[in-house]
């Protein structure tokens, strides 16, 4: 994995989620994404990451995005960060969720009954499963040095503004709203937009608050 090292001096405009040469995408996204930017200069490649089960439909990463320091973080404040690769969200994803958290409804597990009765036709993600994503998308784009270990400090608010089909790929965005000082650490609120592919309207939208410790 090739890291990007976001430079303080670098102007607004030229950060991840501007410059297309810094965006992140997966392997069968790229095409649709370079003529979406104009940016020919993607490649991608599939890294050979040794996971079983579920965990191996994780699309290859391109550039890290590497904030050098805790101390650094204010500065990107208000601006986007990262813009995460393309992450399938299969059947398999939706079952092990349905069975970690006892939520088997027949709209998330029953193939048969959900082309034929749901508005989706078609088995659909939990909006829980899509949210606890986060971690792993944040994990897979951004690196914050100096940091000892990483807390989830909660939501100030979140929406599952649209459905996940089984099956479909969604990605991340994530724009620092705000860094602050705390007790051996920073505190940090990222704006978060989760998109699905093919689509217009993003299917999740959250206000994430989560701390690095020194």
């Amino acid at each position: 994995m090739e890291d990007v090292v976001l430079d303080s001096g670098m102007p607004h405009g030229e950060h991840l989620g501007r410059n297309p040469a810094l965006e992140r995408v997966g392997a069968k996204g790229a095409e649709r994404d370079r003529e979406e930017r104009g940016d020919a200069a993607e490649r991608e490649k599939e890294p050979d990451r040794g996971r079983q089960g579920c965990h191996d439909k994780i699309l290859a990463a391109m550039a890290k995005i590497v904030i050098p320091g805790i101390d650094r973080l204010k500065q990107w404040a208000g601006k986007e960060v990262a813009v995460t690769d393309w992450l399938a969200v299969t059947q398999e994803h939706i079952d092990e969720f349905a069975d970690a958290t006892f939520d088997d409804q027949w709209i998330h597990v029953d193939r048969e009954r959900a082309a034929r009765e749901s508005p989706y036709k078609t088995t659909v993600a939990h909006g829980f499963l899509t949210l606890s994503l986060l971690p792993h998308f944040f994990k897979e784009a951004v690196e914050i040095e100096g940091a000892r270990m990483g807390i989830n400090y909660g939501l100030n608010r979140v929406r599952f503004t649209g459905p996940v089909p089984a099956g479909s790929r969604v990605r991340a965005r994530f724009r620092l709203a705000s860094a602050e000082d705390i007790e051996q650490g920073v505190q940090m609120v990222w704006n978060v937009t989760v998109e699905l592919e093919g689509a217009e309207n993003p299917v999740l939208v959250a206000e994430w608050i989560t701390r690095r410790m020194r």
